[in-house]
This record gives C-alpha cells, sequence and structure tokens, in this order.
C-alpha cells in the first residue's frame, strides 16, 4: 500500500470514528410531495450503519412525529434514534397552536419558523431559480405567513407559539425569516421563556451577515449550517469551505452545528453529505474535537439529546469488544 493510499485510508477511518454519535438535525427525506432520494426508514437504516446518534426530519408540509413514533417502535434494534419537526407553513395552518401542541405531544424536537410561506421567502424567489419541486403542481402556491405586525411588533400569534414552545422545552429555528425578523423573534422568544434557539442556514435565503452570526451566537442560539451548500459536486453548491470557516469562526464552534439539509434526488445521501463535510472540516484545519462537537455534542445540547449520543457510542465500544 502507497503512502498516498495509506493516508486516504487514515482519513476514511478518521470520519468513520468521527460520525459515531453524530446528529443530523435538519434531514430532508420522505415521504413528500417533493421527489425525496431516501425515505425515514432508509435514512435511519443507513444512519445507524455509520453510528449516528439521531436524525431529525424536515418537511416543509407536514410533521414527521407519527413516522418517528412508528419507526422508533417497529425497529429499536436500529442504533440511531429518529424524532421530526414542525414548519409553520400553509399546509399546517401557519401559526397554528393546535398542531405546535400535537407535535410537542409526540416528540417533535423542532419548531421551525415559516419556509417556504415566510415573506422573506417569497420574495427570495422570486430573483432566484429556486422553486419548491411539485409544490405548484399538487399543491396551490405558498401565501404569505407573515411573523411581524405592521408595526413591526412580533404577532399575538407567533407569541402564542413561542409559548408552547417555551412550556414544553422545545427548539425554535428562524426558517427562512430574513435575518431582521429573526433578531426581534428569537429576543421576544427569550423573554418568554424559551432556551432552545436555532438560526438556520445563515449563508442563504435569510440576508444574515457575519456580524449577525456573531451576535446570534452571542445571544446563546446556534447557528446551523446546511453542509449541502458547501460541498463540491452538490447542486445547492453557494458557499466555498473559505465562506464556512468565516461562519463557524463568527459564531465559534460552541454554538455551530452541521447538518445534511439533504435527502432530495439528484444529489448524495444525507451520509455521503456528512461524511463530504466532515472531510472539508479536516481540510480547513478543525480538530477532532472541534468537527465532533459541531456534527454531534453541539446539537446534542441543542435539541436535548445527549443520551442518544452516549447510547451510540457506548454501542460502539461494546462492538467493538465484541470484535475483538
Amino acid at each position: 500500500m502507497s503512502d498516498n493510499t495509506a493516508t486516504i485510508q487514515q482519513i476514511e477511518d478518521r470520519i468513520d470514528q468521527l460520525l459515531i454519535g453524530a446528529i443530523d438535525a435538519h434531514v430532508h427525506s420522505g415521504p413528500s410531495i417533493a421527489p425525496r432520494g431516501i425515505d425515514h426508514l432508509e435514512l435511519v437504516q443507513e444512519m445507524s450503519k455509520a453510528g449516528f446518534a439521531a436524525v431529525i426530519t424536515k418537511d416543509h408540509d407536514y410533521s414527521g412525529v407519527v413516522a418517528a413514533v412508528l419507526i422508533s417502535k417497529h425497529y429499536p434494534h436500529l442504533r440511531t434514534r429518529i424524532y421530526s419537526s414542525i414548519v409553520l407553513n400553509n399546509v399546517v395552518g401557519g401559526f397554528n397552536p393546535y398542531a405546535v401542541e400535537h407535535t410537542a405531544a409526540m416528540g417533535g424536537k423542532i419548531v421551525f419558523m415559516p419556509t417556504l410561506a415566510a415573506e422573506n421567502h417569497l420574495r427570495w424567489e422570486k430573483s432566484s431559480s429556486w422553486s419548491h419541486p411539485a409544490s405548484t403542481q399538487k399543491i396551490r402556491p405558498a401565501s404569505a405567513v407573515p411573523v411581524l405586525d405592521a408595526n413591526k411588533q412580533v404577532r399575538d400569534e407567533v407569541k402564542e407559539v413561542l409559548d408552547i414552545i417555551a412550556r414544553n422545552d422545545m427548539a425554535l429555528a428562524s426558517g427562512h425569516l430574513h435575518i431582521s425578523e429573526t433578531w426581534l423573534v428569537f429576543e421576544e422568544a427569550q423573554r418568554r421563556g424559551v432556551k432552545r434557539l436555532v438560526l438556520t442556514h445563515p449563508e442563504e435565503i435569510v440576508g444574515a451577515s457575519l456580524n449577525d452570526v456573531r451576535g446570534i451566537a452571542a445571544m446563546g442560539a446556534f447557528v446551523e449550517h446546511s453542509i449541502a451548500m458547501f460541498l463540491e459536486g452538490s447542486k445547492f453548491k453557494v458557499c466555498t469551505g473559505d465562506d464556512l470557516k468565516k461562519h463557524i469562526d463568527a459564531a465559534g464552534v460552541e454554538q455551530t452545528i452541521l447538518s445534511s439539509d439533504l435527502g432530495q434526488t439528484g444529489i448524495f445521501s444525507p451520509l455521503e453529505g456528512f461524511r463530504r463535510g466532515v472531510r472539508l472540516c479536516i481540510d480547513l484545519g478543525y480538530d477532532d474535537e472541534q468537527i465532533r462537537k459541531m456534527v454531534s455534542t453541539n446539537a446534542a445540547r441543542a435539541f436535548g439529546l445527549e443520551a442518544d449520543v452516549q447510547a451510540a457510542i457506548e454501542a460502539q465500544s461494546t462492538q467493538s469488544e465484541v470484535a475483538a
């Protein structure tokens, strides 16, 4: 074996180890009205082989909590735990407190502010080449779900949802709100007792600057980056590896979460995206402890999944002892 081949294998082995206990907290598995390359069960099966601790599914149009409960019940042998979220778009009624309470009661982990129905997203979509796959054919076009009133104050229906999030210790993610709206919503959320805040992919759609990233992280929020937006060969690539490093350095490793944002057709799988993302972090000079925080333990803190990470690590340790 040549030195080059040995080095490549060493890096692959290093990536294998870093993915044990990892969490993909933003993954678009199916079924969905948009084409998906992997469904929820296939996702858990694939991630389990790699030793992931957990995944949190996200669909723009429905809460996947029922699927998560079914998979957890009927496939208890799978190492990876599956959870889901709700996105407050038109299909669930926007800021519908009943839908949020149901998601909480079924074990949902994240409440996303509007994405496809965010006023900011609808403005952004007009100037971009992106449109939600299949939505215009299968359901009516999105209509705006505003978060602020005419006086630029957080709307009462948003406050009601924030209270539910606080009461159930769920995470609030900013979705596709403009960063100026996110600041106001996050400040209101903290006043109402929300402890878990996540800024969604500041590198795209939301108009965030590095100063926004610094400030949001300083208020205690986690900053989540979509790996798919930084990887060579990704149809979603909009930024470079150097851009990722600037974002990570702005928020700090301790407040950064890396998620795949994958599951679509015509691109590599969420697992492969994670592997490439970890390799990018290695190339950017981050050490194993820093990478593990960004792909595992920070998300565990953000979403209350510390026990799942510990279980995944112990299961791998037991498996290694048996193999030895």
